[in-house]
């Protein structure tokens, strides 16, 4: 591995895929952003998982990564620190799912918003609190009403300390939030 430092590499596929294609289509995303750090990844590399199943580079220790896709997108996020990255097509919300993972000020922002602006709402909240459960590697075991996000602005809020955040929404339908453990 080249001896530089980085910080991050994220690659973003807009791309119609098959259910069944999907996970090969992020580790393709991960083999591209591996390249620059000269790690030549394949699926028979080691991995390492952690307690909850959170993979990493046996060999690579240094390096962090995640990945997501969903409908229509995959990512992927390469960093020199623990990160996370979610992405998810904006549709219809289910109000079950944010009594369950919001925060009640979260929700009373939801029912607050227009009603044109709320799924995008929704999804800009739940891809926050995914990258975010990703980067501390408990995945849906972290119990998510304990992150709470809000928006003032154009900054991203937060009640997670030492974690930076990033959102992008593409082609006003899709949410890619990324989060990333700040370095010293």
């Amino acid at each position: 591995m080249r001896s530089h430092i980085f910080e991050v590499m994220i690659i973003i596929s807009i791309k119609d895929i098959p259910k069944k294609e999907q996970r090969s289509h992020a580790r393709r995303l991960l083999r591209e952003c591996l390249k620059p750090l000269d790690i030549a990844y394949s699926e028979d590399m080691p991995i390492t998982k952690n307690q909850y199943g959170k993979p990493s580079l046996t060999d690579y220790p240094e390096v962090f990564y995640n990945l997501s896709h969903a409908d229509g997108i995959t990512a992927c996020i390469v960093s020199d620190s623990e990160c996370g990255i979610d992405c998810e097509p904006i549709r219809e919300y289910r109000p079950g799912v944010m009594k369950r993972a919001f925060t009640d000020a979260e929700q009373e922002m939801i029912a607050e918003a227009p009603e044109s602006e709320r799924d995008t709402l929704f999804f800009q909240l739940w891809t926050l609190k995914e990258s975010y459960i990703k980067a501390v590697g408990m995945g849906l075991s972290y119990p998510m009403r304990d992150i709470e996000f809000s928006f003032e602005n154009g900054k991203i809020l937060s009640n997670a300390e030492n974690y930076r955040f990033r959102q992008y929404i593409l082609k006003n339908k899709f949410i890619v939030s990324i989060c990333k453990k700040a370095t010293e």
